[in-house]
């Protein structure tokens, strides 16, 4: 298979056991042949795993040669990655911090900062 960012061939054989045991992210560009641009790498990396994660969740990688599997998750690697290099992850919203999040809404007062004074009030009377 060659479509490497380098144009050397990459190595398929048991990719998908291989990709288990990757953990770095710039780990899963390397192997699948994928150059990125580290700042924005630096800056969405949990986003673009996760992304890549969704997207192949809806995949069905069983049974099918290594060949179509690292052309696949590579693909899905190349297009997570490029939902992030044209958008933040506020668009994306992946993690539930972030939907949880409308920078329109102020937030509720007493719900979420609690004074330690009130904490501390509440030990004063026991």
């Amino acid at each position: 298979m060659n479509c490497s960012a380098d144009g050397r061939p990459i190595d398929v054989t048991d990719i998908l056991a291989r990709l288990k045991g990757l953990s770095a992210a710039e780990e899963f560009f390397a192997v699948l042949g994928v150059s990125y641009d580290p700042k924005v790498l630096n800056v969405s990396r949990l986003h673009i795993m996760k992304r890549v994660g969704q997207y192949l969740a809806e995949e069905d990688l069983s049974d099918l040669p290594d060949q179509v599997v690292a052309a696949r998750v590579r693909a899905t690697l190349l297009r997570a990655y490029e939902d992030f290099t044209t958008s933040s992850p506020l668009k994306y919203r992946i993690f539930k911090v972030l939907k949880d999040y409308d920078p329109n809404k102020p937030a509720t007062p007493g719900r979420t900062f609690v004074p330690l004074e009130s904490v501390l009030k509440r030990f004063a009377k026991e």
